[in-house]
């Protein structure tokens, strides 16, 4: 049978793909992360499906529970928050269905900062001003960065930089990208995005770090920093320009 690595999206229970809802509705084993993914998609599962919450097990009971239901027959929902592509730590986990001889696919979802970005009503890229993103962290005792991928680093790029897992750094994040960005530039933090208690700070890297201890926001929450997040003044796209040749493809 097969496992199935489902992105449930950033929070709000009607954010899952379509793909994804039916994924889970087949599936006779279903194992989430209970603090993280929202509890209402567990009603999406079939009546009498397994549910394991996988807050409290560590990589190999997740393992065992994967492999047991293959061997018992069973396709199993890997449900994890966001999308499975970045930060989700899927990828030990296929490496242990690998060595398992255990077959997988994975289904997409909506990510935190695409949701992010929705509640802040902009765009991440926009024409003249800013055309990269970089989805990165910062480092911590238990998992380093690699070298070359530090703030200070990726700061000289002047590209929008979303953080993850990064709210209880604040200051430091502050005092890593000031020197490249500088303290006007635009800042927001999105706790919560798309859940009902959803929260949006805006503000400037002279002032984010503050509003985050006031706000006392400590997970479940992105940061993002860049030009792009105060953009008024800037050129049309020529996706849909009158100039545009739209007998080619580009």
């Amino acid at each position: 049978m097969t496992v199935y690595f489902i992105g449930a999206g950033p929070g709000a229970a009607d954010l899952i793909t379509l793909r994804g809802a039916r994924t889970l509705a087949a599936c006779r084993v279903c194992l989430y992360a209970g603090s993280l993914v929202p509890t209402e998609l567990l009603a999406e599962c079939p009546p009498g499906a397994r549910l394991v919450d996988t807050a409290q097990l560590d990589l190999d009971r997740i393992t065992a529970e994967m492999v047991r239901a293959h061997e018992e027959g069973h396709d199993v929902a890997r449900l994890h928050s966001g999308d499975t592509s970045v930060f989700s730590a899927v990828a030990e986990q296929m490496r242990r269905l690998d060595a398992a001889g255990v077959p997988y696919e994975v289904v997409p979802g909506v990510p935190a900062f695409a949701a992010a970005a929705a509640a802040l009503k902009r765009e991440l890229t926009v024409p003249t001003v800013g055309q990269t993103v970089i989805l990165t962290r910062v480092a911590q005792r238990a998992t380093p960065m690699p070298e070359g991928e530090d703030l200070a680093t990726l700061g000289r790029s002047g590209a929008l930089l979303v953080l993850h897992l990064a709210t209880g750094y604040a200051d430091r994040v502050v005092a890593e990208l000031e020197p490249h960005y500088g303290a006007d530039c635009p800042a927001a933090v999105v706790a919560f995005a798309s859940r009902p208690e959803e929260l949006v700070l805006r503000g400037t890297l002279a002032d984010i770090a503050d509003q985050v201890r006031e706000a006392g926001i400590r997970r479940t929450a992105v940061i993002l920093v860049g030009r792009t997040l105060g953009a008024r003044q800037f050129r049309d796209s020529h996706l849909y320009s009158p100039d545009r040749d739209r007998d080619h493809v580009c």
